[in-house]
């Protein structure tokens, strides 16, 4: 059965506006299968951040849980605000929102620093305010994201998650004794290798759930093989709402909260690259409006998640990758992802269920989502005119530069933690090396010569064999005319209206 006859406009109605592909409805049962996928991407990103804070602020299992809790339900609402949006907030693009990992070494500091969890929170809250104060400034960057810069940022930000998806099938826990075990590879592997089988099968439906239904049977072989552990599921409360400041009221000090301003610039960065990308792949318009919409719902999801005990919020660079796999568009499906997410931070024993999904599962499934982010960030900069410009230096340099931090973790260790917060993120950093040389090569052409490095030296002219076969012996050009071996004029046909034939 094809899915795609299924879809129906969101506005059918006459006179509604013309439907974007993001705006397209499946049914409810596809809808929440699909939104259920998202959730399984992400779950492993959204948890490890209050694993990595609670034990540094010294938490017992239970509080950690609670912290855990807390974020799944934080990240759903702001995911059904990101995707539905109300005015003002909101992209209206399928994006899942959850803890964003580029805070995570400042929480730390900030915990190991004495202020505590309380600490964190007033940090979070007081910069996500002052974030939602300058949102309007990035949103005004739109025309500084040509394809050359979208096109390095995407192909980076799929690069920068392989690491992601090699720690998962490894076993995800370092310091497990079957960590990077043959066992566990293998899972990964085998997930992989269903992944793609069911991506080949001709039935549509299969072939977009194919990364959920990978994850069960990926889960099922390791049932049979033992390596997987569901006897936690039963532990711990079945229904549990959020305690507002659980851990206490937020406490505001001002070293905490200009560390936290750097983390919140870095959102604000990925998260403008999260939405572009996205939209590239969806193949919708993204302008300033909803730039800004995007990232003031993202401030607005950070500056309340203290409230109940989380922290900032941004958008999932790797549910960017699911979009691109599985083909659905719809924000009503991530919308979905949401609603189970919430429903997850209500009922802790379902997220015991999910989280039961063994890492090597997630991580054959994450080769394949990650790769396809770059693969969609390839495809843009095969869009890319190279010819008599610096735009090769921009993408091998930006691209370069957001490897650094990927292939040297500890690059910038010994560098100012301000700096060190921004550029050890391997997206940051490609989408702010790509932003300032797109300006100095594109935009402030003041000194820029024809082929004035060797990296434009190999786009000299070109004439395609197909074109030679319509010439004749005696053929010639002059004055940008084509004059036929008779002296008759050859009509020039445009590219742009030979593409339409």
């Amino acid at each position: 059965m094809n899915t795609k006859k299924k879809l129906r406009p969101a506005a059918a109605t006459k006179g509604a506006r013309p439907t974007r592909p993001e705006d397209q409805r499946l049914p409810i049962g596809s809808t929440f299968a699909y939104g259920f996928q998202h959730v399984l991407t992400m779950y492993g990103g959204i948890i490890a951040p209050p694993l990595i804070i609670g034990a540094a602020a010294g938490m017992n299992s239970q509080d950690i849980g609670l912290l855990i809790a807390a974020c799944l339900f934080v990240g759903g609402l702001a995911t059904i605000l990101q995707t539905v949006g109300i005015p003002f907030f909101g992209s209206q693009l399928p994006l899942v929102q959850g803890v964003s990992f580029a805070g995570v070494s400042t929480m730390v500091a900030i915990v190991h620093g004495g202020g505590g969890i309380q600490a964190v929170f007033g940090s979070v809250i007081a910069a996500s305010l002052i974030g939602l104060l300058i949102t309007p400034l990035f949103s005004k960057i739109i025309r500084f994201f040509p394809p050359v810069v979208t096109g390095t940022v995407i192909t980076t930000i799929g690069l920068t998650l392989m690491p992601v998806a090699a720690n998962w099938a490894m076993g995800g826990n370092n310091k497990a004794p079957n960590y990077g075990s043959v066992a566990n590879i293998c899972l990964a592997a085998a997930t992989m290798g269903i992944v793609l089988l069911l991506s080949k099968v001709g039935s549509a439906a299969i072939s977009r759930l194919s990364i959920l239904l990978a994850m069960v049977l990926g889960t099922l072989i390791a049932v049979v093989f033992g390596m997987a552990d569901f006897s936690k599921v039963g532990q711990g409360e079945i229904v549990a709402f959020p305690t507002p400041f659980a851990f206490g009221p937020p406490t505001f000090e001002l070293a905490a909260i200009i560390s936290m301003l750097i983390v919140i610039l870095v959102t604000l960065t990925e998260t403008s690259a999260d939405i572009i990308a996205v939209g590239e792949i969806v193949g919708t318009k993204v302008d300033s409006k909803r730039i800004g919409n995007g990232l003031r719902a993202d401030m607005l999801s950070s500056a309340v998640s203290p409230l109940f005990n989380s922290f900032t919020q941004s958008a999932f660079a790797q549910n960017v990758g699911l979009v691109a796999i599985t083909g659905v568009k719809s924000r009503f499906v991530v919308s979905a992802g949401g609603v189970i997410l919430v429903v997850l931070g209500l009922l802790p024993v379902l997220g015991r269920v999910v989280a039961a999904v063994p890492t090597p599962v997630l991580g054959g499934a994450g080769v394949v989502l990650f790769g396809t982010v770059a693969a969609s960030g390839i495809r843009t900069l095969s869009k890319v005119d190279y010819k008599n410009n610096m735009n090769l230096i921009v993408v091998a340099a930006s691209i370069g530069f957001g490897m650094i931090p990927i292939a040297a973790p500890s690059f910038y260790d010994q560098f100012p933690s301000w700096f060190g917060t921004i550029f050890h993120s391997g997206i940051s950093s490609a989408a702010v090396m790509a932003i300032l040389l797109n300006l100095l090569f594109n935009h402030l052409r003041a000194g820029n010569s024809d082929n004035q490095s060797v990296f434009v030296a190999g786009t000299e002219r070109l004439v395609k064999a197909e074109d030679l076969r319509c010439l004749a012996e005696g053929d010639r050009f002059e004055n940008g005319k084509l004059i036929d071996c008779d002296g008759k004029e050859v009509p020039v046909q445009a590219a742009e209206k030979a593409t339409e034939h």
